[in-house]
């Protein structure tokens, strides 16, 4: 049976969520959709993100994150107030909601802002592939969670890192590969370490 999946986008990364979607409807990918595809009738902010996670958020356990051109925690606070709740919402574990796998899937737009090549580390002397989570390139609740272990070592290993990512084009030939291994960082040590509300 398939994990039940809410993919977190920005508007304008809409036909990634579409792509995704029809892989469900073909027995691509193995998921329940638990996505928002019609607006919530509403100007007040806190009944659309209560019926979020309400009805959307509350019995999924992946949380997809599409990674775009306008998905940066330096586009502004208002600009991004929903992807963040929303990923605030996946990360909470407590009364009447668990903690959701949460997967970053890096869009093509964004391959090279991300993604930033390999070089030689000045305090090991082992090659390092440089990538650039920050500010600049993805909402901080997901760049506090992807780099989540001490942060005084030159290189992090995916035990150090709860939030799991993958570039588009990967994700599109093994979906359900990474939103397994999402899902499985629920129950890994690293999930202890969460931060919900980063600074």
């Amino acid at each position: 049976m398939g994990h039940k999946c809410f993919i977190s986008f920005k508007t304008e990364d809409a036909y990634y969520k579409k792509e995704i979607q029809k892989w469900s409807e073909k027995d691509k990918v193995d998921m329940i959709d638990k996505s928002l595809n019609t607006p919530i009738d509403s100007d007040d902010e806190d009944y659309i993100m209560r019926k979020i996670r309400e009805d959307y958020l509350a019995d999924s356990t992946v949380t997809i994150v599409l990674i775009g051109v306008h998905s940066s925690e330096y586009l502004g606070k208002e600009e991004q107030k929903y992807i963040k709740r929303e990923l605030q919402a996946s990360l909470y574990n407590g009364v009447n909601n668990t903690r959701n796998g949460v997967l970053g899937v890096v869009l093509p737009p964004m391959y090279n802002s991300i993604y930033k090549g390999s070089e030689i580390c000045s305090v090991c002397g082992s090659s390092h592939n440089i990538v650039a989570i920050n500010d600049w390139t993805t909402i901080r609740e997901f760049s506090a969670n992807y780099y989540l272990d001490d942060k005084h070592k030159c290189y992090y290993t995916e035990e150090d890192r709860y939030c799991v990512l993958v570039k588009w084009d990967d994700f599109k030939l093994k979906p359900n590969f990474y939103i397994d291994k999402a899902f499985d960082k629920r129950t890994d040590s690293i999930a202890q370490k969460v931060k919900v509300y980063p600074k």
